[in-house]
């Protein structure tokens, strides 16, 4: 079986460019979520739900990055839940901690293998495009 990158770098890439178009300050959080990734999968899921509505534009890079993942564990035939959950409602993110804590060991371990790599990704094109560094169409 041969090496497969899933794409990860340059899924890593849109991201930040996505984070930096809407809101400079959110490509701090990409620190973040590589620091966030050894607490679990719960954990990464659920900071998006704690961002939001406070602070949307960082919620949205959390939920971003975890719609990414689930994307790329499919390709490599994981399922990783992604249910749509309202914050205000407690049933729901029960279920969904219930489904990402239901899955196996093996599955676990693969997914937080490939989130710690995205996350390494994202901070490397972090490092890249940080404010300054790029300049708009717009501005010239």
């Amino acid at each position: 079986m041969a090496w497969q990158s899933y794409d990860l770098d340059r899924m890593a890439q849109q991201l930040v460019l996505n984070a930096r178009a809407r809101d400079s300050q959110s490509l701090n959080q990409s620190y973040k979520m590589r620091m966030a990734v050894s607490y679990g999968l719960e954990r990464f899921w659920g900071e998006h739900l704690r961002l939001s509505g406070k602070e949307q534009k960082k919620s949205d890079y959390w939920k971003e990055t975890w719609d990414d993942l689930v994307k790329i564990m499919k390709k490599a035939g994981v399922i990783i839940p992604n249910d749509i959950v309202n914050i205000n409602n407690i049933r729901q993110v029960q279920t969904m901690s219930e489904k990402l804590w239901g899955l196996t060991i093996e599955e676990q371990r693969i997914a937080i293998a490939v989130l710690t790599q995205l996350c390494d990704c994202i901070v490397w094109w972090t490092q890249r495009y940080k404010v300054g560094r790029l300049v708009d169409d717009s501005d010239s």
